[in-house]
């Protein structure tokens, strides 16, 4: 008999927080391809397979978390959600919040969200506010907010967050047929590296996977307060995406790096570019640049001899690079060449 995917919470109902007859607000996430990487597999000396998370409903791995947070606000009869956001978030939350029937107040810090995302909020009908400040200082607000008025906060602080994304921890094991050596991921919000690291030791612990793999977190040089051992007052990064520099989930975070045996990492604006183009040109993948960051991590580390010949490594590059289109572009020459509708001077056009 066919099975028609039911998104996340359906699928591993009992690794969730729900139970059958819950209000499930999906929009079908999850489910996202596991793809191999060949030449970047030959490269590293490893068997890397890449988990597209851009492949979510809104396209990015925030959906994963959305649909848990959305649902328990549903079951606790709140009708309006607040969450700060450097674009993922936003976008998710809106989408979300329309399906469900909610009210969405987005905080974004001035200036420095992608025109993809800021577009996505904008048309699931999300109510923008912009913040004369960073993204850690948005966060601050909308926890206030929470505390003092009716609304419900669905970042990665709410719990129901991380029980969605572990998700993508059990999809890669079913994948697979087994947990991966190593697990790489981009680090801002800390967040994701804390779910998989959740998801990961479930399986095992439920005897669906014989091991857990080392997690590797990777962050941008301009925003890497893991790296530096202290928040960041002022993050800057191409990598829109993870410009975070007081992660809400530190704790969670150092213990997923500890507990594996990992390590977080730091890679420069040049190497994360670099690993977008090549995930784009060798792999087929177009990733919005902190997707990138774990690729940049990975070629670092072969660089440096630390990537364990034969393993197996699975890496989550977090969303769609249609989100940030511009950042992709920059540089490029994009003038087509034009030609009269004639098959010769379309051969001369190409060389043949």
């Amino acid at each position: 008999m066919a099975h028609v995917w039911g998104g996340i919470i359906r699928e591993y109902l009992d690794h969730m927080p729900f139970a059958e007859g819950d209000p499930i607000v999906t929009l079908g996430e999850g489910g996202t391809p596991l793809v191999h990487a060949p030449t970047l597999s030959s490269t590293v000396g490893a068997e890397v397979f890449i988990k597209v998370e851009g492949m979510n409903p809104s396209g990015s791995f925030k959906d994963r978390g959305m649909t848990s947070a959305m649902t328990q606000v549903v079951k606790d009869g709140d009708h309006t959600v607040v969450c700060a956001s450097t674009g993922n978030t936003s976008a998710s939350a809106a989408a979300y919040a329309a399906h469900a029937g909610l009210t969405c107040v987005v905080m974004l810090p001035v200036g420095k969200i992608a025109a993809g995302k800021m577009a996505q909020a904008i048309v699931h009908g999300a109510k923008l506010v912009q913040v004369d400040g960073n993204f850690d200082e948005c966060l601050d607000i909308v926890r206030d907010l929470s505390e003092r008025y009716p609304v419900a906060l669905v970042n990665s602080v709410n719990p129901y967050r991380l029980q969605g994304q572990k998700s993508a921890a059990f999809e890669i094991v079913d994948q697979l047929g087994d947990a991966p050596d190593i697990h790489m991921l981009p680090v801002g919000n800390a967040g994701n590296i804390s779910a998989y690291w959740m998801g990961f030791k479930e399986y095992a612990d439920a005897g669906l996977a014989t091991r857990r793999p080392r997690i590797w977190g990777v962050q941008a040089e301009g925003a890497a307060p893991f790296v530096r051992g202290h928040p960041i007052k002022d993050p800057e990064t191409v990598a829109t995406a993870i410009r975070i520099g007081n992660p809400a989930s530190w704790d969670l975070a150092i213990a997923a790096r500890d507990e594996s045996g990992g390590w977080i990492r730091a890679v420069s604006d040049a190497e994360i570019l670099a690993a977008q183009a090549l995930l784009a040109g060798d792999v087929g993948i177009f990733v919005e640049p902190a997707s990138a960051a774990p690729i940049a991590g990975l070629l670092a580390a072969a660089a440096k001899g630390d990537v364990p010949r034969g393993a197996t490594i699975t890496c989550t590059v977090t969303g769609n690079g249609l989100k940030d289109t511009a950042t992709a572009l920059a540089g490029r020459e994009i003038e087509p060449v034009v030609i009269p509708v004639d098959v010769e001077a379309a051969a001369a056009a190409l060389g043949l």
